[in-house]
């Protein structure tokens, strides 16, 4: 083969090629056009063997007209892929053709998470009883946590209520009840406040979250008795879980309140009747309560022959989930939107 018939086995090769990629449809096919022609077996590199067989003089313009071809069919394969691309680009902008014109989608409506609701409800039911609100540290200091509040140091009733504590001996405050603390020893009696805000404890399960919200209340005044508790906590139940809801009151053991008890209603989905909800005893525990322990008003310097009072407090997320029938307190933080535009 002379090197005339050499260049034109390679315009013969170049035409064919542009042709078939031209052809085309699809990138698959394109590409494996170009590798027929291009590849290491392809068409083009069989040819190229015969390069060596050519005299000497007749190779360097052989070697030109086969770098000529191979940037030719080169050239073509870039070509048909960019075209490719603008006519997919053309079809997917018919298919979803956007009109301009039309109003724009409004975005979803933002509603309080249902803690916050709950919390808010809560607080405001009191806030309309004449009580004031707290607000206060959440890292605080294991007097107003713990010793204040009948905690003696090393003493069982802290296992309760363990936490996380600080370097500097400071602690996740473990509930609300050091705003009692803080406001007595800040202001004279009478005092009525309620604190909701964000505690911590160390515990973690289906109905338990390390961290968690409270609503703690207390009033102290001037001979304030069990019964202003009941009427109180009536009241609340009454408003927030519907008008002569069962209230029943259960001893039980709070270091800072003595007197103490637990606070039952009566089960909202079964109406007392006994359920898996309740455990078949009609009734359901929503928070403790009792009367100011006189040690705690001794420890802020509160006469407590003079002064009585009583105090409450209940954690947000266990009405919440009462309120609105969620069975795991971990749904509350999962934010899952499809579970939160459920309120």
């Amino acid at each position: 083969m002379d090197v005339q018939e050499f260049q034109s086995r390679l315009e013969s090769l170049e035409a064919d090629a542009v042709d078939r990629l031209a052809e085309a449809e699809t990138e698959d096919e394109i590409i494996k056009v170009k590798n027929a022609f291009l590849g290491r077996n392809g068409e083009v590199q069989e040819l190229m063997g015969i390069l060596r067989e050519l005299p000497d003089e007749d190779k360097p313009v052989a070697g030109r007209a086969a770098n000529g071809c191979k940037e030719a069919i080169q050239e073509a394969y870039e070509d048909r892929l960019e075209a490719l691309e603008a006519e997919q680009l053309r079809r997917q902008i018919a298919e979803e053709a956007v009109d301009v014109t039309l109003p724009a989608r409004r975005p979803d409506p933002a509603s309080p998470h249902p803690v916050t609701r709950t919390m808010r409800e809560l607080t405001d039911v009191f806030v309309d009883m004449g009580f004031g609100v707290a607000d206060g540290p959440e890292v605080e200091e294991d007097f107003y946590n713990f010793e204040a509040l009948n905690f003696p140091k090393d003493h069982p009733a802290r296992d309760m209520q363990d936490t996380f504590k600080m370097v500097d001996g400071r602690v996740l405050r473990t509930h609300t009840t050091p705003l009692q603390v803080r406001s007595l020893l800040a202001y004279e009696p009478p005092v009525r406040l309620v604190a909701p805000g964000r505690v911590y404890r160390c515990d973690s399960d289906l109905t338990h979250s390390p961290v968690f919200h409270q609503v703690d209340g207390f009033l102290v005044d001037h001979d304030i008795t069990f019964s202003d508790l009941k009427g109180t906590l009536n009241h609340f139940a009454d408003e927030v879980f519907g008008e002569e809801t069962p209230v029943r009151f259960r001893p039980s053991f709070f270091p800072f309140t003595e007197p103490s008890a637990e606070v039952d209603i009566g089960c909202i989905f079964c109406e007392g009747a006994g359920c898996r909800v309740c455990g078949d005893t009609g009734w359901l525990e929503i928070l403790g309560a009792g009367m100011v322990d006189p040690n705690v008003f001794e420890s802020v310097g509160v006469d407590p022959e003079v002064y009585s009072g009583f105090a409450f407090g209940m954690g947000v997320e266990r009405v919440a989930m009462l309120k609105y029938g969620i069975d795991d307190i971990r749904l509350l933080y999962d934010n899952d939107v499809r579970f939160l535009r459920q309120f």
